[in-house]
């Protein structure tokens, strides 16, 4: 059996094994940036992949639905008048 699927296999018994023991659905896995480019995956079993370098290198980490992740980041366009500009001397 290939080291491909080999990983393939152990990630997608992770996913199981969460989803049989936790109330919350697994949203994402996460894995060193050098494994996710080594594979070359984007998504396994329809779970986006993350690139954390906190995670060590033949090291995976099922993430959580109840985890608290952050935000996505809100791009907000500001406004502003000439009374709002304030002359720099």
């Amino acid at each position: 059996m290939s080291s491909e699927a080999k990983n393939l296999e152990a990630i997608s018994r992770a996913i199981d094994h969460h989803n049989a023991t936790c109330e919350w659905p697994a949203v994402a896995v996460v894995m060193n940036p050098f494994e996710v480019e080594r594979l070359g995956w984007d998504s396994i079993r329809g779970l986006p992949i993350e690139a954390d370098p906190q995670i060590g290198t033949g090291s995976f980490r099922i993430v959580c639905a109840r985890e608290e992740r952050e935000p996505e980041a809100e791009i907000v366009e500001a406004v502003a008048d000439e009374r709002d500009v304030i002359p720099v001397r």
